[in-house]
């Protein structure tokens, strides 16, 4: 399948690792190809230059260019999740090994990339007509790293968790 628009990300050395993680993290995930540095590349003959992966459909390429660029929270990957159990299955494989959790579901991998892992749905919370629902919802959610769907639920509807 073609595909229109394909995600790059630049990686000093780690494209082909990162790939395999990620498609280790999600289901339906495979390496699609990967190319080598020739003897007239500027770097290592032999070593990975790009690798093509998709993750749930979604395509993407890691080049190993060079550590010149960074990955910034400029730029980050939603994940939207059906479940509580999705939730905590995306956010302890992408914090664990060098992760961080952030702020409002957002996190950053082993690997510097920005990820949101975030309950389906939970956009309409915050545009809910009843404006009162709609900012205890926000209100919660900023409180919290790893969204839980119960507590930012419960905060709509103006119950107190315990």
């Amino acid at each position: 399948m073609e595909h229109r628009i394909i995600s790059n990300l630049w990686f000093d050395t780690e494209a082909e690792e990162a790939a395999d993680f990620y498609c280790s993290v999600f289901k339906n995930s495979r390496i699609v190809s990967v190319a080598r540095y020739t003897d007239s590349a500027p770097r290592e003959t032999g070593m990975v230059m790009v690798v093509e992966f998709e993750l749930d459909g979604h395509r993407f390429v890691g080049i190993n260019g060079g550590p010149e660029f960074k990955f910034s929270e400029a730029i980050s990957f939603q994940v939207n999740c059906e479940s509580q159990e999705e939730i905590d299955y995306y956010w302890e494989r992408l914090t664990g090994d060098g992760g961080k959790e952030g702020p409002c579901g957002w996190l950053t991998d082993k690997y510097g990339l920005s990820w949101q892992v975030t309950p389906a749905g939970m956009d309409r919370l915050f545009a809910d007509p009843d404006q009162e629902r709609a900012d205890r919802a926000m209100k919660a959610m900023l409180r919290m790293k790893k969204i839980e769907i119960a507590e930012l639920q419960a905060a709509a509807d103006g119950v107190p968790t315990s």
